[in-house]
């Protein structure tokens, strides 16, 4: 079990349920220290105070809230600490939605709360049986660093998942980033559909980091002094190539399908340009159709001669 990064209570009408918040993620990416090249030392951050110019210690940085130039004024942890709020030590309930009316761009990072202490066991599952069977999630609001946060409460495998959500108005309006409209045709969606079809999967666990295995197979090779990797070709097309909207996801549909061990013969794939790959491909006939004429004079000579 990883180290909780808070404690306090669930409040749920007047049921309170004890719990600790655990981060539900890792962190696997890799690392990097800041050196000086020359030599490789670490450089480090150096905390300067702008009015005397002196390095000041952690213990005497504090927080400061600017109200006017030149005019700020300190806050202490003591203070925003002894707040009225009566989120400061507790998840508060506020509500129940429907998990579909929840739009997936509010949701930021997820945590697990676990029960703290046996007293916490029955009202943990109360909670946790309601929400399965009701096939709702709950609406939360707390404190935390600082603020206050909007909250997701969902089950996941038997726990309750805490995620933070973004305020209503933290979310910008895309409408200004849509394409302007064009006509899209009845088929091309057709063939859209059939391709996310065949390329849905039940679950996401054959992913993994493709990019941090390449980083680390490097960092390994220079501390081993061995060549670096040869880096990947692209296979991708060339840039400013334009192609055939359908005919490409006709393409798709055929690869996918080949991919699964399906027969992609019946996938209909209209002509594409060729690429640099297919560019011999005259010159093969050609040398064929040569030794086809080869062929032809020398059994011609034999019919002669006999």
């Amino acid at each position: 079990m990883p180290r909780p990064l808070w404690a306090g209570a669930i409040s749920f009408g007047l049921v309170t349920i004890p719990v600790k918040i655990v981060s539900a993620t890792e962190d696997h990416d890799v690392h990097f220290h800041r050196v000086h090249l020359a030599d490789m030392g670490r450089v480090r951050t150096r905390k300067v105070c702008e009015v005397d110019g002196e390095v000041v210690s952690q213990d005497e940085i504090g927080k400061g809230y600017e109200i006017a130039k030149d005019q700020t004024v300190a806050v202490t942890d003591e203070e925003l600490e002894q707040m009225p709020l009566p989120t400061a030590k507790a998840i508060e309930i506020a509500a129940f939605v429907d998990a579909d009316s929840i739009d997936p761009v509010r949701i930021s990072d997820s945590y697990y709360l676990a029960a703290d202490g046996q007293v916490a066991a029955k009202p943990y599952t109360l909670l946790r049986k309601a929400l399965e069977r009701s096939s709702k999630v709950a609406v939360a609001k707390f404190a935390w660093h600082g603020r206050e946060r909007l909250g997701l409460l969902r089950i996941r495998e038997g726990a309750i998942v805490l995620h933070s959500m973004k305020w209503p108005d933290e979310v910008r309006n895309p409408q200004e980033l849509a394409p302007r409209e064009v006509e899209v045709g009845e088929e091309e969606i057709k063939q859209a559909l059939q391709l996310a079809e065949r390329m849905t999967i039940a679950d996401l666990s054959g992913f993994h980091d493709e990019y941090r295995e390449a980083l680390e197979n490097i960092i390994a090779a220079k501390a081993e002094g061995k060549p670096l990797p040869a880096p990947a070709e692209d296979e991708g097309k060339e840039k400013g190539e334009v192609v055939d909207l359908m005919a490409a996801l006709n393409a798709s549909v055929k690869a996918a399908k080949e991919s699964r061990g399906e027969d992609g013969e019946n996938a209909t794939v209209h002509e594409m340009r060729p690429s640099k790959k297919t560019a011999k491909t005259p010159a093969k006939k050609t040398a064929s159709s040569k030794k086809s004429t080869a062929s032809k004079k020398t059994a011609a000579k034999k019919r002669s001669a006999s």
